[in-house]
């Protein structure tokens, strides 16, 4: 099983085009990342009809990158603002949990005492609970993340590798990876040559792919490998030939995961 971004191509506007060749290119999951950083409200409409097509074109929902918004920010200062950001991603939980998922995915803020963030948690605990979805972190400063996660129970908050972002430079993604690895509940997998976010496909950087079968192997994450690849710097301009190589490139990666769990 694999599973690919839904926003390779575009994200915003109508995904089903998007969905539908995710489909046919052999996927049995996505990670929906459409609207990932914007204030768009998804109404029971528009939830329903993307439920539609995942039925017709034969995906499920593997996990969702929720908004932290702009105005709608969840870690505001500006209680007006910061309630909005709450009310948002309960949107994005409740999306979730319609569509048959059980994680969603959120960035927090670079500072580790940001009260804003924990107020913030705190009263969303209820609703993902109820709801039985978690949120994981995306993985920024480890810092804040690993206060984060060492005070809020693992059965609510967990923690997403984006491994593009621990590839930057300086990031020392994996040597912290290795340290949070039992609260590991979702992945970005991409490429880059460690001087930027760049989203290309698996094995044509640097990221090391090898230690990183062999952390995800031995952590809390047993669901399908799910790439966050986008066709931008690829240097492929056909959407089908961009999903085939992608498909193939994550199949591999699959392979060397399972390798390491032997």
């Amino acid at each position: 099983m694999l599973s690919v971004t839904t926003d390779f191509a575009k994200d915003k506007g109508d995904p089903s085009p998007y969905l539908k060749l995710i489909g046919e290119a052999g996927f049995s999951h996505i990670h929906w990342c459409h609207q990932w950083n914007t204030d768009f409200l998804y109404s029971k409409w528009e939830i329903e009809q993307i439920d539609s097509w995942l039925k017709e074109y034969g995906i499920k929902l593997l996990d969702l990158h929720g908004s932290a918004g702009n105005e709608k920010n969840w870690a505001s200062s500006q209680e007006y603002q910061r309630l909005s950001g709450v009310e948002l991603a309960k949107n994005r939980i409740e999306m979730t949990a319609y569509l048959g998922a059980d994680v969603v995915i959120m960035h927090v803020p670079s500072d580790p005492e940001s009260i804003p963030i924990r107020k913030t948690l705190d009263e969303l605990e209820s609703i993902a609970r109820e709801h039985n979805v978690r949120i994981a972190i995306e993985n920024g400063n480890f810092e804040a993340i690993s206060k984060l996660l060492s005070e809020y129970d693992p059965a609510y908050l967990g923690l997403c590798y984006d491994c593009g972002h621990g590839n930057i430079t300086g990031a020392n993604g994996l040597d912290n990876l290795e340290k949070l690895k039992h609260r590991l509940i979702s992945v970005h997998l991409h490429d880059n040559d460690g001087t930027g976010d760049h989203h290309t496909i698996l094995f044509i950087g640097t990221v090391d792919w090898k230690r990183l079968a062999g952390i995800i192997a031995k952590s809390s994450y047993k669901k399908p490998v799910s790439m966050e690849v986008t066709m931008g710097r690829s240097g492929i301009p056909d959407e089908v030939e961009f999903l085939n190589k992608a498909f193939e490139t994550g199949t591999t990666f699959a392979k060397m995961i399972d390798e390491h769990r032997i």
